[in-house]
């Protein structure tokens, strides 16, 4: 049997070849194995113990790279509170093969129910040579493995596409370990902080800057369907423009300057569109541009602040902010602007309203007897329910799998200031993400495979 693999990859990071591993003499498991499951209940997880042995070397024995890649592999399995990786001290197996059966009573004792098994070499023009298995302990059976061919450059990349294939594999959804986060780095003194545009992969690694710090920059977005970005550039004049950057090549575009933007662009589904809001004498409205032929489209027409809006995943639907009803609350309606009708009724002001990929919630930032809360909402308006609360909590971004928010909370105190944190749905598993200096406005972008 030969297990399906499919990763297209960007030119910016590398070409990365995956091919299958064909059926060793052993039995190599379907899918239909059994799965390990993972229970949640109300909130509650049950991580699943895992075993990652520190990666072979060409020669069958345990190598620094192995080692790096097998650390970054575990430590996106346990940040995702959905893994359990067992000390690598208490291993009773040593020495243990992708060529052969681990002994699965020896990880019995130690009450794994998984074990990943790889292999790592470097030839002499340094491409990487990777192999993974993914071992069902309990079952006895080997429930996945893949290969990779890469520039050594890439390694770290090689760790997180591992990582995603144990997720889906074990947990039945998409990972997204494999994936970038951009924000606005923020550096220098509270008065007086310059704020550039960043990059840098989803665990806070490789950070890179793509803007010098010349012009105020706010609100990067990242294209649901390209590795392109947009987000608001400020010049010396203090009027803002939309800018347009192709991560893969560098290039950028100004979509134009647009006159009393008050909330920064958000790409339609199909990356074609993008939706924001303009203030015209004195109102705040909804307008949705092609970046063709860069005709607009106003979508609301009222005397009221609407602004904030997002698509949902189809396209169909836009959520947006409005205080069309006496406070600032959320609503959603049709692509065209019919249909408008409010969904969140709670105590406090809604903003920043963003459509999860898979379409279920929206999620949202709250404002609420002096508390910052983040939240997500059914797009019918039931089941509101807050993940988060902080000091000042702003901007969620989605996983591109829709199971992890990302955030940025300003910390008080004069040295204090924003930083990056992920927090999933159960609200039991918040993480301080690692940036070089402060960060805000954060933006998860799709998975790069």
């Amino acid at each position: 049997m030969i297990e399906q693999c499919a990763l297209k990859i960007l030119r910016t990071v590398g070409a990365i070849t995956c091919l299958a591993l064909l059926a060793a003499p052993f039995v190599f498991a379907a899918l239909s194995a059994r799965a390990v499951e993972v229970e949640i209940n109300r909130g509650n997880v049950r991580p699943l113990p895992i075993a990652i042995p520190v990666f072979q070397g060409g020669d069958g024995a345990p190598s620094q790279l192995g080692e790096q890649i097998a650390d970054v592999v575990q430590a996106d399995l346990e940040r995702s509170g959905l893994f359990k990786p067992i000390d690598r001290g208490a291993f009773i197996e040593r020495g243990a093969t992708i060529d052969r059966p681990p002994r699965f009573n020896d990880w019995k004792v130690l009450n794994a129910e998984s074990l990943i098994l790889a292999r790592v070499s470097q030839g002499s023009d340094g491409r990487i040579r990777a192999e993974f298995r993914l071992w069902d302990v309990i079952g006895g059976r080997q429930l996945a493995g893949e290969q990779f061919f890469t520039a050594g450059a890439n390694w770290r990349r090689v760790g997180h596409i591992i990582a995603d294939a144990i997720y889906k594999r074990l947990i039945g959804e998409q990972g997204y370990f494999d994936t970038r986060i951009v924000f606005v780095d923020e550096s220098g003194p509270k008065s007086a902080r310059v704020k550039n545009l960043a990059i840098m992969d989803q665990d806070g690694q490789n950070v890179r800057s793509l803007t010098k710090g010349t012009n105020l920059v706010l609100t990067p977005r990242f294209s649901p369907s390209t590795q392109e970005i947009a987000y608001m550039a400020y010049n010396s004049a203090g009027q803002p423009r939309v800018v347009l950057r192709d991560l893969e090549t560098g290039q950028e575009q100004s979509v134009g300057t647009l006159s009393g933007m008050t909330f920064a662009p958000r790409f339609s589904p199909d990356g074609r569109s993008i939706i924001f809001s303009r203030q015209e004498e004195g109102n705040s409205n909804i307008f949705l541009m092609d970046l063709r032929s860069k005709q607009q489209m106003r979508l609301t027409n009222t005397p009221a602040i609407d602004t904030g809006p997002c698509f949902s995943p189809d396209g169909q639907r836009i959520v947006f902010e409005s205080d069309r009803g006496g406070t600032q609350q959320l609503y959603v309606m049709n692509r065209d602007g019919s249909g408008a009708q409010r969904i969140s009724f709670g105590d406090g002001s809604y903003s920043t309203p963003v459509w999860s990929p898979r379409g279920d919630l929206i999620a949202f930032t709250k404002q609420s007897r002096g508390r910052f809360l983040i939240g997500v909402i059914k797009p019918d308006g039931s089941g509101e329910r807050i993940l988060t609360e902080g000091y000042h909590n702003e901007g969620p971004t989605w996983a591109p799998n829709g199971r992890v928010l990302m955030f940025f909370r300003d910390l008080p105190g004069t040295n204090g200031g924003p930083r990056l944190f992920t927090i999933d749905l159960t609200g039991y598993n918040e993480r301080m993400v690692p940036t070089p200096s402060f960060a805000s406005d954060p933006a998860w972008s799709p998975s790069i495979n």
